[in-house]
């Protein structure tokens, strides 16, 4: 089983502590069609990241017509991952924001069903580019001199060898050690904070023997 994490989210098998700001939502099906679209996904990450925008905020960051980030931005509101941010705004330009929430999804459900196999790949496809973004963007950014220089870390161990149980047990104490380090998300942030992406992947490679 793969369970892909969003938003903080926690696997299945492992969930985090509960967190009353921010539920759990499991993607159905219906859900997961509706958000595997890669500007629709670009856009729930730049409102999950940078806060509610509007229409026409995003479509100059992202490069696109206003008319069809509008388009897109009502199907995420559709299925429930963003909300019309209440008081803010005019009829002419409405503001949106990012749905505060722990999404979930296991691979599983969908990988072999021929009527969600296709958003499924659109789905892990978008997410392995918004992962390497991520990574490319802090590398490309300037942090020299300041205290943020050298405290981020990018690692890679290819030497473990493990059981499926091993695996699972790793990636949960993982998880949890994230939940213990969280900041009280009622407490204001010191004034040198910064948001910090956190990017956990864990998983095994098939051994392929040379001939």
């Amino acid at each position: 089983m793969l369970s892909v994490m969003a938003d903080e989210s926690a696997r299945p098998s492992h969930p985090s502590a509960p967190d009353p700001e921010k539920p759990v939502r499991h993607i159905d099906a219906r859900s997961l069609r509706g958000l595997a679209h890669p500007l629709r996904m670009r856009m729930l990450e730049l409102l999950n990241l940078d806060g509610p925008a509007t229409s026409t905020g995003l479509a100059e960051r992202l490069g696109e017509n206003t008319g069809t980030v509008s388009w897109h931005l009502r199907q995420l509101a559709e299925h429930g991952f963003i909300e019309e941010v209440v008081g803010r705004g005019t009829k002419r330009e409405r503001w949106w924001q990012a749905v505060k929430e722990r999404r979930t999804l296991d691979t599983t459900e969908f990988r072999y069903d021929p009527d969600t196999r296709g958003a499924l790949s659109v789905y892990m496809h978008e997410l392995i580019q918004q992962t390497f973004s991520r990574v490319a963007n802090y590398l490309a950014d300037d942090w020299q001199g300041g205290p943020w220089q050298g405290v981020g870390t990018l690692s890679d161990r290819t030497d473990l060898r493990m059981t499926p149980a091993q695996l699972d047990a790793l990636s949960a104490e993982l998880l949890a050690v994230i939940d213990r380090h969280a900041p009280d998300p009622d407490a204001e942030p010191g004034e040198d904070a910064l948001p910090v992406i956190i990017q956990l992947q864990s998983f095994p490679r098939r051994e392929r023997g040379g001939a």
